[in-house]
């Protein structure tokens, strides 16, 4: 069975991976052979992906991910696939044309929320460099440094945590005690809990403590950071892709949100709302739930990928587990493998000026999904190279 993983998150977003290639490198080993990018707001790192896969001979798959507002689902304060957030809604598209092309007025919507996600990081860079001051460190964050040196032109608040983590370890001189000593300071008292060998981990406790709801240096994310589902839905169209609906599904104590907790309720509603393809992040799920979850909906006629996102600091696997390590079963990894090959079917078809697996309105014949994923294992099988596909 050939190893898929459909979303990795780069570094033209935020990643584990230092660079592309690290990324590529890494899906070799572990002999993955179907890839797919699936950056936040940005398909900046389409054409290193082709290159590098083409290299490579894997076969790469193009993805952009997003986080939505359902203004319906947050009145009701219905949990979508966002536990903390009612209404708000990761979504991402699969398959998008590459070379990249959106038209107008959907290209600007695009651009205009990438800026807006960059301003709000731009602020809490300021109020980190106000708690610095208060706490009579002598050094600053440089947003452009962090820029130049951290990101390939979209800033994360995961770049911060990042870049305030290396700052304070440079003025501790990598003394372990000094370490923690400052970053209790800038805790307000709260002990580190990681070893601060674990860079990851530290990482994720600066985000936690001062850049998250309650933290000194958090800022709200304004309105217009958050597309309406139906938006982001067109900008993915138009772009070639196909609307694809991430689940959380179930948590380390088997809970679902409420929109995810009934399995056919929520293949229904999602049908309704023009979704005719759903992924998982693989380690977030039990691997018995996640089966009959992945089993249910693509027997209903969804395209179901999986992936890993590597969206932390932590490196993990390229090859897919579920949680605790748990590998795969053939059933899943079946699924996994279909939905590939019907994403890179649908690549191949839209790049021909043709339809894919949705037309141009969204729609999708779910009837023709068995000949696409026909088409798309010739294809993966023929060759990696997207100038030869």
């Amino acid at each position: 069975m050939v190893k898929v993983n459909v979303h990795m998150h780069t570094p033209y977003s935020f990643s584990a991976f230092s660079d592309v290639d690290d990324a590529l490198d890494r899906a070799v080993a572990e002999e993955v052979k179907v890839v797919g990018i699936n950056d936040f707001y940005t398909t900046e790192g389409y054409p290193e992906w082709a290159d590098g896969c083409h290299k490579r001979q894997l076969y790469p798959l193009f993805g952009i991910e997003f986080i939505s507002l359902n203004e319906e689902d947050q009145k009701a304060g219905l949990r979508v696939n966002d536990p903390a957030n009612p209404g708000r809604t990761y979504l991402s598209g699969k398959g998008l044309s590459h070379p990249f092309r959106l038209e107008e007025p959907y290209a600007t919507i695009l651009s205009d929320v990438r800026d807006e996600a960059n301003r709000q990081v731009e602020a809490m860079c300021g109020k980190l460099n106000e708690l610095l001051r208060r706490k009579n460190c002598d050094f600053e964050l440089d947003l452009k440094q962090i820029t130049d040196e951290l990101t390939k032109g979209q800033v994360r608040e995961r770049h911060l945590a990042k870049a305030l983590r290396i700052s304070v370890y440079d003025a501790c001189d990598n003394d372990e005690t000094r370490i923690k000593e400052l970053l209790e300071l800038l805790f307000d008292g709260k002990t580190l809990k990681s070893s601060v060998d674990n860079h990851a981990a530290v990482e994720n406790e600066i985000r936690g403590n001062l850049l998250k709801a309650g933290g000194a240096a958090f800022v709200p994310e304004e309105a217009t950071a958050f597309l309406p589902m139906e938006t982001v839905q067109k900008i993915i169209i138009a772009a070639g892709g196909i609307p694809t609906y991430p689940f959380l599904a179930d948590d380390a104590n088997g809970n679902y949100t409420d929109f995810e907790n009934d399995l056919e309720r929520v293949a229904k509603q999602l049908a309704e709302r023009g979704f005719h393809s759903v992924e998982f992040i693989t380690t977030r799920n039990d691997v018995r739930l996640l089966e009959k979850y992945a089993d249910y909906l693509y027997e209903q006629g969804f395209v179901v990928t999986f992936g890993s996102e590597h969206n932390t600091p932590a490196m993990e696997p390229i090859e897919l587990f579920t949680r605790g390590g748990a590998p795969l079963t053939e059933r899943l990894m079946e699924i996994n493998y279909k939905g590939a090959c019907v994403i890179a079917a649908h690549q191949h078809l839209v790049k021909q000026g043709l339809n894919g697996y949705i037309d141009e309105d969204g729609n999708a014949d779910r009837s023709k999904r068995h000949e696409l994923e026909v088409l798309g294992e010739r294809l993966i099988a023929s060759s990696g190279s997207p100038q030869n596909i």
